[in-house]
């Protein structure tokens, strides 16, 4: 369904990749254009590639004369919140786009303050149910995933042309699951343990991608310590390394429903001691229920 276009002139708030691209590809689908984009962490270089003749700024300044604001949903800071904040505060319509199917009420809450937005956007089927169970009275739309559709048209089909490759999607798991290491070290390890049993071709070769808010150097001591596997880092685009793979695995980034999307095999490497699984999708296959594990 076409959302309706925010009243104008509208704002944009946004911290996240996966709430930047996703808001990035809806205006860009519509063609709507925002009097300005308020953007800290990986959101800056993506508004910059796809909007670059849209004001981008660091700092959340005044509302004074806008009459709506779009903002992300991401967790990694306090910057959208705030943004809803002062939206409420002045009378500012805001709208929220889930990009995603986890953790929706902790995003929404601030040092004990929750903030719901007047509106919320959704993508396909799985986060409607979901948010209209956890937020009964407030506006809810569904709209075309915008930003999986760009992807998907980039990624090349599965063919007997395609590496035998394992891409393996890194993301920032911000629990150590009751362990002493970060829960995105012990699932990686957890997959290298059991991927020999896959019984994949014996050439086949293991490409690590970092999720937008990580760095190299995160990871520089892991690789170091595994170094007779050969892993390496990918360098390239998304849909260019979800192109080149037969096999995808991850946690449960978005990321993972591309693959799935693009025909490709996509297994998660939570942990039998990680929490339950929360991407409703079918055909992701868990290593943790797998006869093996």
């Amino acid at each position: 369904m076409r959302p309706t276009e925010p009243s104008s002139p509208f704002g944009v708030v946004c911290h996240d990749a996966g709430g930047a691209g996703q808001i990035a590809a809806i205006l860009l689908r519509w063609g709507w254009h925002p009097a300005w984009v308020q953007a800290r962490g990986p959101a800056v270089e993506i508004f910059h590639r796809d909007m670059p003749y849209v004001p981008v700024r660091s700092e959340l300044s005044d509302l004074h004369g806008i009459r709506a604001i779009i903002t992300g949903s991401g967790w990694a800071s306090d910057f959208e919140h705030e943004a809803r904040l002062a939206a409420r505060k002045t009378g500012v319509r805001s709208i929220t786009v889930l990009d995603h199917w986890t953790n929706y009420e902790d995003r929404f809450i601030r040092n004990g303050e929750r903030l719901l937005p007047d509106e919320l956007w959704v993508v396909d089927e799985y986060a409607e149910g979901l948010a209209q169970q956890l937020f009964p009275g407030i506006q809810i739309m569904r709209v075309p995933d915008s930003y999986a559709e760009r992807e998907l048209s980039h990624i090349t089909p599965l063919s007997t042309s395609t590496p035998n490759r394992v891409l393996y999607l890194l993301e920032p798991i911000r629990s150590n699951w009751g362990r002493k290491e970060p829960g995105e070290f012990q699932a990686l390890r957890y997959f290298l343990a059991k991927w020999p049993l896959l019984n994949l071709p014996a050439e086949t070769e293991i490409c690590l991608r970092l999720h937008p808010s990580e760095t190299p150097e995160k990871y520089a001591a892991f690789l170091d310590e595994n170094a007779k596997l050969s892993l390496r880092l990918s360098q390239g685009s998304l849909a260019d390394d979800i192109s080149l793979a037969r096999w995808v695995v991850g946690c449960q980034t978005y990321a993972m429903t591309l693959a799935l999307a693009a025909g490709r095999a996509v297994f998660s490497a939570l942990t039998p001691w990680a929490p339950q699984k929360v991407l409703p999708h079918p055909g992701i296959q868990y290593l943790r229920e797998m006869a093996f594990a």
